[in-house]
């Protein structure tokens, strides 16, 4: 098969790497235009040194791009890590039609911020899917999924990187080996289970210290490494970063700070106390406990940030 393969960054590279090693035609790889005074894409690093031809384009949707897709002539698109908006024009054209990665067990987290949510909720198991995209979003029919449990102390880096990442180059690669052999399935969606989350902001990494000091947690992890939970102690807006739980019945107010030392800085929350061990402020991520030390004494209140 004639595969052309639409993606950016680690991930799209690691599917371009996985599916060349495996035998697969790639032909043409599509990804964003390079950006003034950083490196090339990886996946174009990748494509390049495999003499495959990279195109790029500001915007998949646009005449030209489109155009050039259809020169080729692709019998497979694969969609690795996609943040652009494809149009059935592309996604229709290859006789073997488009699949797509998605970072959870579709129909649930559709949408764009699918390995946040899932910690920020308190799941304990989420995985990756294989789908056929259609006009909805996330919406078309699954291919493959592979489960992944989420740990306990697990963050978006972990979970991803850790795992699915890796799952999701695998699933990949199998699923092209599946519509090679004219075996792969197309199973609908149960859209009555549909879950759909929107972007995970920094809107909504603002702590709230009135909930129990679990849930907290769970969006520490769940916005780390990005967009980073926050709140505000004084005049500072603060994220966190590298955060630990240690459950504990206390009377202590939540949002206190109960402890200020050289690895950071503990936060009483309801049911337990949370260490910070990473922080960013005013724009650099450093050391909670160089910064703490300078800027936090033992009883100052962080707060929900509310100042503008």
């Amino acid at each position: 098969m004639r595969i052309v393969v639409i993606g950016q960054a680690a991930f799209g590279k690691s599917v371009v790497q996985s599916l060349g090693d495996a035998g697969e035609d790639v032909v043409a790889v599509f990804c964003p235009v390079d950006r003034a005074g950083k490196e090339l894409d990886p996946i174009k690093q990748e494509a390049l040194s495999r003499a495959i031809p990279v195109l790029q384009f500001k915007r998949m949707r646009d005449d030209e791009a489109v155009q050039a897709f259809l020169e080729i002539g692709p019998d497979l698109c694969v969609m690795a890590f996609v943040t652009d908006f494809v149009p059935s024009s592309i996604l229709q054209a290859p006789v073997q039609g488009t699949i797509q990665y998605h970072p959870s067990m579709l129909p649930l987290h559709r949408g764009p911020s699918s390995i946040n949510w899932p910690i920020i909720q308190g799941e304990t198991m989420t995985g990756v899917s294989i789908f056929w995209p259609d006009d909805g979003l996330d919406t078309g029919p699954i291919l493959t999924q592979k489960t992944a449990a989420i740990g306990p102390d697990d963050t978006v880096g972990s979970l991803y990187y850790e795992k699915l990442f890796p799952l999701g180059v695998e699933a990949i690669t199998q699923a092209v080996a599946l519509i090679r052999q004219g075996i792969a399935p197309k199973i609908p969606q149960d859209h009555e289970s549909a879950t759909y989350e929107s972007w995970c902001g920094l809107k909504e990494g603002v702590i709230d210290w009135s909930t129990q000091g679990s849930a907290i947690y769970n969006l520490i992890r769940g916005c780390d490494p990005r967009p980073g939970a926050s709140a505000r102690v004084g005049s500072h807006l603060v994220h966190f970063f590298d955060a630990e739980y240690q459950k504990e019945t206390h009377d202590v107010p939540s949002g206190t700070v109960t402890s200020v030392g050289r690895e950071g800085f503990s936060v009483a929350v309801d049911g337990g106390y949370i260490l910070i061990t990473t922080v960013q402020v005013e724009g650099s991520r450093i050391p909670a406990g160089s910064w703490a030390s300078i800027n936090l004494t033992i009883g100052d209140m962080f707060t929900a940030d509310t100042l503008s």
